[in-house]
């Protein structure tokens, strides 16, 4: 959510700001609102001191005995009393014109964010590793864990229809053990706190974290008026909704490990093969909570433990800073953090960091205390570290093996019981 006093100062900034975002409204747009708004308050506001006035009269009147006028001064307070319900109804500031306008509009760019139209503007940052050179023809995930016997989508098709897997055996024991590397290496080296969240969220998380009412058709929706979350940032995040932390509460990082559901309404057609964009995967989040000073750091930090987790398990990747075109409603600046797939022979989104500055903190209206007393907004930070169905898919084409088996990656050995190779059983 944008800043109204910012608007009001720096229109030209904002119109700058909307215009890089390929958006047509404009400050003089929500100027308006907010000059209407406020006249309407000040109408509220004489109101008021009309009818304070009135009531006081009531009594005097009375006692001089002219009770016609003293009649006429109720009828008068009713009349205001329902003027001022009338004119209250639209200047809730959860449900003004001015906030319905704002919420629709994405988060303001950070100045270093290159422009561009869509994701071929995207620019490289770094690249780690060597993609491996197969002597043989490589087989994507599904063609692996099919033949493996061990990843069933025409079962799951029955259960739940399309966009879903069944995992079994050892390939259901290595997506655990990814997430277990996941965990144990954000909460005892990247100084994490682990939380089990809620996976049912009111329509309010969605709101603060951006995600409702805009995008209301990408999350599924219970009979009862839940929503299941489409990543634990919403509840991560709002942890600190409608609170004000201490200073010294700050930073605070937590990590979960989720189900996460999506509908996919603008994917039709895309990625319909396979585990890469399903209804329903698991995540290990990130979210950090920072001081506004400190939020660009905050965000490098948070791209180097996401980037700690492919390095580890040894997946050649690429960092990429998403452009102007690309990057999400709530985010000021992302990162990409692209995995290596051979049998698509390209890079593959895997992770994602996003800095959201103050635009979440003032939907959620979560604030901290700083030193000299005053109440400010914090800076909240998101990412993936990193989807876990992406990273078994990663590791299934990366350390496949030509008789079909898959090498398990040193650092998750240990969570397989010391089992060094995943066959058919």
């Amino acid at each position: 959510m944008h800043d109204i006093k910012w608007i009001r100062e720096q229109p030209e900034a904002f119109d700058a700001a909307m215009r890089r975002r390929k958006s047509d409204v404009c400050a003089a747009d929500i100027l308006a609102l907010d000059e209407e708004h406020r006249k309407q308050i000040n109408i509220t506001q004489l109101l008021e001191a009309e009818r304070n006035a009135v009531a006081k009269s009531i009594g005097a009147l009375k006692a001089q005995g002219k009770h016609d006028e003293a009649e006429a001064a109720l009828k008068r307070a009713g009349e205001i009393k329902d003027e001022m319900a009338a004119l209250k109804a639209g200047q809730d500031e959860n449900d003004s014109p001015v906030t319905r306008a704002l919420e629709g509009l994405p988060n303001a760019l950070a100045a270093d964010v290159p422009d561009g139209a869509d994701e071929a503007a995207n620019v490289i940052k770094t690249t780690w590793g060597t993609p491996r050179e197969l002597n043989f023809e490589a087989r994507d995930h599904v063609a692996l864990g099919e033949a493996l016997g061990m990843m069933d989508f025409e079962a799951a098709a029955k259960i739940s229809g399309s966009r879903f897997v069944i995992l079994s055996g050892v390939l259901a024991r290595l997506e655990r053990a990814l997430a277990q590397f996941m965990l144990d290496l954000h909460t005892q080296h990247h100084g994490y706190t682990e939380v089990n969240p809620p996976l049912l969220v009111r329509d309010t998380a969605l709101y603060g974290t951006g995600q409702l009412p805009k995008f209301e058709e990408d999350v599924f929706k219970t009979t009862n008026d839940y929503y299941l979350i489409p990543t634990s940032e919403v509840s991560l995040t709002n942890i600190v909704a409608d609170s004000i932390v201490s200073e010294d509460y700050l930073p605070r990082r937590y990590t979960a490990h989720t189900p996460c559901f999506r509908s996919e309404a603008g994917s039709a057609g895309r990625d319909t093969r396979g585990m890469i964009r399903q209804h329903q995967f698991t995540k290990v989040e990130l979210v950090s909570i920072t001081k506004p000073e400190n939020s660009v750091a905050e965000h490098e930090r948070m791209l180097g433990c996401a980037e700690e987790v492919l390095k580890q398990l040894e997946l050649p990747y690429r960092v990429m800073v998403l452009c102007s075109g690309d990057v999400g409603f709530s985010a000021r600046k992302t990162y990409d953090i692209e995995v290596w797939l051979p049998a698509q022979n390209c890079y593959r989104e895997i992770s994602s960091c996003s800095n959201c500055g103050d635009f979440q903190a003032r939907r959620m209206k979560a604030r901290y205390k700083t030193s000299d007393g005053k109440n400010e907004f914090v800076h909240t930070l998101n990412g993936s570290g990193v989807a876990v169905g992406r990273a078994l898919v990663a590791v299934l084409e990366n350390y496949q093996q030509v008789d079909g088996s898959i090498l398990v990656p040193k650092v998750l050995q240990k969570y397989m019981g010391g089992l060094t190779v995943v066959a058919r059983e």
